[in-house]
């Protein structure tokens, strides 16, 4: 008899030849709590990135994102339109997807994640026909703030 573990080894494996992604990897992403502006359509567009790459998200629309990125620690010369909070990190921004994985899986001592402004072609900011920023993903926390990844568009760099 086939039990559960042995079956979802054997679909993974089986995935693995067929150069497929087992439909199980995506299952253990954390909740992305947002929170953004009603107004803010850029933000949309991001949540709709994240959900892409299988995070499970929870929208909280306010006018008092500011407040949210205070209480959160959000530098100000990080600030960007929206702010989210997944597995005990921040992310300010326009942050890909794959820079946040790459985050929950390295789990640095950070207070979090940021794209600071809205560069052109970055996730939620993809303009047609416009070439796309080269932009930082920036770590910060209480010992300052380094380079995480650079990126163009949404291609790392």
């Amino acid at each position: 008899m086939l039990d559960r573990r042995r079956f979802l080894t054997v679909l993974g494996a089986a995935g693995a030849v067929l150069g497929m992604r087992p439909a199980v990897a995506e299952a253990g992403l954390p909740k992305v709590a947002v929170s953004k502006d009603p107004s803010c359509g850029c933000c949309s567009g991001w949540i709709a990135h994240i959900k892409a790459a299988g995070f499970p998200v929870e929208v909280h629309e306010t006018p008092e994102v500011n407040r949210v990125k205070v209480r959160l620690g959000v530098p100000n010369s990080l600030a960007s339109c929206h702010t989210a909070e997944v597995g005990g990190y921040v992310i300010e921004g326009h942050v890909p997807a794959e820079a946040i994985k790459r985050l929950l899986a390295d789990k640095p001592q950070a207070k979090g994640l940021a794209v600071p402004g809205m560069p052109i072609g970055s996730p939620g900011m993809e303009v047609k026909g416009a070439d796309p920023d080269t932009y930082e993903v920036v770590l910060f926390g209480p010992s300052g703030q380094t380079t995480f990844a650079r990126y163009q568009g949404t291609r790392p760099v």
